[in-house]
């Protein structure tokens, strides 16, 4: 077990990942690349990811064993800022780190010469790690990034919210059953014993999509502290396939829906007509617990106009309720929307899909 220790200081310092981390994904996915298991959630990834590499897997394996220890110089802070960021920083690691983290390896005595090369500061050997880790990076991770934003938006949605609800307490009580808050010290389900004393530090929580069952942190307790855990995942259900129609037959009008048994008014139950179908129902699921018009739009995988549009019909339903902060504007469910979505099962939207699709790469 993981033992992380807050004084005050630490709790208004606790802080919450903007966006998914290039390198932490980079690396946490080449452990399910190697394994079997969550087929559900990995399978398709795993192979289409085979396919696209060319090499990069046979090289990395020695630094990124399947389990237990691998260096910190591998997940720099800054690549929470995007891979050239990361690669930069992973670039400038001074020798003395090189030399010290890759000595811990389990099979240091056994590496390849060019680790023990790289170990020891030779910059073709760091030149050629940071091009397998781009590489791999970019055929592995770039193409699905989208999907990954979009699991860590809909985390950090629930986070928000739980954090306006209750604070630092409410947040850190939020978390995934791995992490217990017991204050002041949050429990962590982990393979070793272990004490991180925060010191007045902070601590940042960062969501990951290649993070599986339990959370990972650095070897380095003088390093920032991080706390990098798994989202949550939910199997994507099989579309449904209508039955052929003859080309001739007319397309039959659909019937209006009936408006649910606990929304009171006509004037309502008019409104909620307009929600029927996978859209509107995936919308107002990826509202969750809040965000803006452009990430409501790369959950459901919608353009930002008819983003905007459903979230329109949703507000005019009372369902939504729409606050502008700033340059940007933010959706939040109304206690009848979040009622709405307890008492029946709304699809699930692209975005939630039980793992990424092709798609061209992102931008970063």
């Amino acid at each position: 077990m993981l033992r992380v220790h807050f004084g005050e200081l630490d709790l208004a310092r606790l802080r919450m990942a903007i966006r998914p981390d290039a390198l932490w994904e980079t690396v946490l996915s080449f452990h399910r690349l190697r394994e079997h298991r969550a087929v559900t959630v990995y399978g398709e990834w795993r192979s289409l990811a085979r396919n696209r590499l060319n090499g990069e897997a046979r090289l990395l394996a020695p630094l990124i064993p399947s389990r237990g220890y691998f260096p910190d110089f591998l997940t720099p802070a800054e690549g929470g800022m995007g891979c050239d960021s990361g690669m930069e920083a992973l670039r400038a690691t001074s020798q003395t780190r090189l030399h010290t983290e890759i000595s811990r390896l389990p099979a240091a005595a056994r590496l390849p010469g060019w680790i023990r090369d790289l170990g020891q500061g030779e910059r073709r050997s760091l030149d050629r790690l940071t091009a397998a880790l781009a590489s791999y990076h970019h055929a592995a991770i770039a193409p699905y990034w989208p999907r990954l934003q979009a699991r860590i938006e809909a985390d950090r949605a629930v986070r928000g919210r739980a954090l306006l609800d209750g604070g630092a307490d409410g947040l850190l009580a939020s978390l995934p059953p791995t992490m217990r808050w017991r204050p002041p010290v949050l429990e962590v389900d982990y393979p070793a014993d272990r004490d991180l004393e925060l010191g007045g530090r902070g601590l940042l929580l960062q969501p990951s999509f290649f993070c599986r069952r339990t959370p990972v942190t650095l070897f380095d307790p003088d390093l920032r502290p991080v706390l990098v855990y798994p989202v949550e995942h939910a199997p994507r259900p099989a579309p449904p396939h209508p039955p052929a129609r003859p080309a001739t037959a007319p397309r039959p009008r659909p019937a209006p829906a009936p408006a649910p048994a606990h929304v009171p008014g006509s004037g309502a139950a008019q409104s909620l007509s307009k929600l029927v179908g996978q859209t509107r129902s995936a919308v107002l699921q990826g509202v969750g617990g809040g965000c803006t018009t452009s990430e409501l739009a790369r959950r459901v995988g919608v353009s930002l106009a008819s983003a905007s549009q459903h979230a329109t019909v949703l507000r005019d339903a009372g369902l939504v309720l729409t606050l502008r902060r700033g340059s940007a504007v933010l959706h939040t469910l109304t206690p009848l929307g979040a009622a709405l979505l307890r008492g029946g099962a709304p699809a699930q939207s692209p975005a939630q899909s039980s793992m990424p699709e092709r798609s061209t790469p992102a931008t970063m």
